[in-house]
């Protein structure tokens, strides 16, 4: 069987949530004998110089991949409120790309094409004008409802209207296009929920985060106490706004409980700001090489997200080292959990505050939700089943 897979980034290395998603199910798919090419959109927001890829994944693979220069542009912006268009999707498509999709669909003959989120729709047309294969579309987000959100805390009013504004395009579009594919993969029962509120008629499976646990192995005696840590990339707008949030109402009281205590937060393209964040125990470490031996050399995840879609790569991450998580009921949404027993959840800045002071008054707590959180994530998120559940349906579209 043979499939190409698109994607609206490069995703070597596997080091965020989109690029693990993607990354696995590659990794997954080639252990089970797909024979797969990857067409990637090289963005210049997550640039990566192919060249430096080394990794055993990308050698099994047929790689192709197209620079786009996506950031947003004024005048652009301005023009795009006069069209039909969605301007957070129109920046990912590029004519050049196009025919050099075109040309790899004329040389090969593919049984899946698969979808890799909503900013590679755009190529749907080249590849039905070019390929008889069964097209998937798989869904990372609901990406209307994050910016939906994200404009429902705006408080400066013509910045909220114009979010609205991308956010109804972004709906239309999404609804417009969802039911052009043969199969859509929703990433939770959420979204699937969502997906057919939108009027989707093909056949809709849930395929959440997969993770292969043999890379999350923990040790711990090199886990720090008290410690609390946050992970993310800072240049997605509901990560920085959630941290903003937990460093100005939580974090004042927080740090006072303990003078040993301290909030390691880290992640690319860190705000200057939460680097001059006056806070002795707030440790910043920006960028970092190795997110599994970050995680693990910490003791409790703080996941203050305030808006969100999908499923957060990261808390699968956690609990699969056996972490304490204390988020945000939206950012848990997604994931089969247990308040109290898997995860702690905590909505407002007191829950926030008496979550942790259970956790650091009461170590044994901490650790015992870190252990049912590992078996919770094994039993939804192995990368093995969710792979092998995905070639079944790949099998059963070809057959159809």
């Amino acid at each position: 069987m043979k499939a190409l897979i698109l994607t609206n980034r490069v995703p070597f290395p596997p080091n965020s949530g989109y690029p693990i998603v993607v990354y696995n199910t590659i990794k997954g798919l080639l252990k089970l004998g797909v024979e797969i090419t990857l067409f990637s959109i090289n963005t210049s927001k997550h640039r990566i110089d192919v060249d430096d890829i080394y990794d055993p994944v990308f050698e099994q693979i047929e790689f192709h991949s197209h620079s786009i220069d996506i950031e947003v542009n004024v005048w652009d912006a301005l023009t795009n409120i006069f069209s039909n268009e969605s301007y957070n999707v129109s920046r990912f498509f590029n004519e050049d790309a196009e025919r050099q999709l075109e040309d790899i669909l004329k040389e090969n003959v593919f049984d899946i094409i698969q979808f890799e989120g909503l900013f590679v729709v755009p190529y749907l047309d080249v590849v039905k004008a070019n390929s008889q294969a069964k097209v998937i579309y798989r869904a990372h987000n609901i990406e209307f409802d994050v910016w939906e959100r994200i404009a429902m805390r705006e408080q400066f009013t013509p910045r909220r209207k114009y979010l609205q504004f991308l956010a109804r395009r972004l709906k239309h579009y999404e609804t417009e296009q969802i039911n052009r594919f043969h199969q859509v993969f929703a990433i939770s029962e959420r979204d699937r929920q969502h997906i057919v509120q939108f009027g989707c008629e093909v056949p809709l499976d849930v395929f959440p985060v997969a993770i292969d646990f043999d890379q999350y192995v923990t040790d711990h005696s090199s886990v720090g106490f008290p410690t609390l840590f946050h992970l993310g990339a800072m240049d997605w707008r509901p990560n920085k706004e959630g941290l903003e949030w937990f460093l100005d109402e939580i974090w004042p009281d927080i740090e006072k409980l303990n003078s040993e205590l301290r909030f390691y937060i880290a992640g690319k393209n860190m705000p200057r700001e939460f680097y001059e964040y006056e806070s002795e125990n707030l440790v910043v470490e920006g960028e970092i090489f190795d997110a599994v031996e970050f995680i693990n050399s910490k003791s409790i995840m703080i996941v203050p997200l305030l808006s969100a879609s999908g499923m957060r790569v990261k808390i699968i991450e956690g609990m699969a080292m056996r972490k304490c998580i204390i988020a945000t009921s939206m950012a848990a949404e997604g994931i089969k959990y247990q308040h109290g027993k898997d995860i702690l959840i905590a909505n407002t800045a007191d829950e926030f505050y008496r979550s942790i002071l259970q956790c650091i008054t009461n170590p044994k707590k901490w650790r015992e939700i870190g252990d049912n959180a590992r078996k919770t994530v094994e039993k939804d998120h192995d990368v093995n089943v969710i792979s092998e559940r995905m070639l079944k349906v790949y099998q059963k579209l070809i057959s159809a």
